[in-house]
């Protein structure tokens, strides 16, 4: 069979930013969930920004990551467990070339399931020099008592506002 997108939901920031994105009321009749990200913050840096992601509005120490990047020159991993969130990467920050927006993507496979949350994600900052980020991350939420996904909210890792004209849309994706 073959699976189906429908958009669910598209968020934009507006003038004087935001300090997150947040998706709420997440239907529970697809699949799968598939974000996809368009993000500037206001980050004082010449490289991009990763993005903290929480689900259900849980920031309990339940998440883990592991994640590969390379910024024009050298590549690098990290990883972290027992997390008060999951990271993807990259957003771009208010240094980099003005106007440009980082592009990345979220999926969320089972997000209905009784089990453990996995995440998959690729993204790039956009930057007119030869340091720019781009990177790969594999993500896991898992809490004590398992819930549907209901809520995923965005939040600059390191920056403290989402730039306006930032943008974020979900689909959800089911077998047709």
């Amino acid at each position: 069979m073959a699976n189906t997108y429908t958009a669910i939901a598209t968020v934009t920031v507006g003038a004087g930013g935001a300090s997150t994105i947040e998706f709420t009321s997440i239907p529970a009749t697809y699949t799968d969930l598939y974000v996809l990200l368009s993000l500037r913050d206001n980050r004082a840096s010449t490289s991009g920004d990763n993005v903290k992601v929480t689900f259900n509005s849980d920031t309990s120490s339940v998440y883990s990551y592991r994640l590969l990047y390379g910024d024009g020159s050298s590549a690098g991993s990290a990883s972290g467990s027992s997390e008060a969130q999951t990271r993807i990467q990259y957003a771009s920050a208010d240094n980099q070339t003005a106007s440009t927006f980082g592009s990345l993507n979220m999926y969320v496979p089972n997000y209905t399931s009784s089990n453990a949350k996995s995440i998959s994600s690729e993204g790039a900052s956009e930057n007119n020099a030869t340091e720019a980020y781009m990177g790969l991350t594999a993500g896991l939420w898992n809490p004590a008592t398992q819930a549907a996904i209901t809520s995923i909210k965005f939040a600059p890792y390191n920056g403290t506002n989402w730039k306006q004209y930032s943008t974020a849309t979900l689909y959800g994706i089911k077998n047709s």
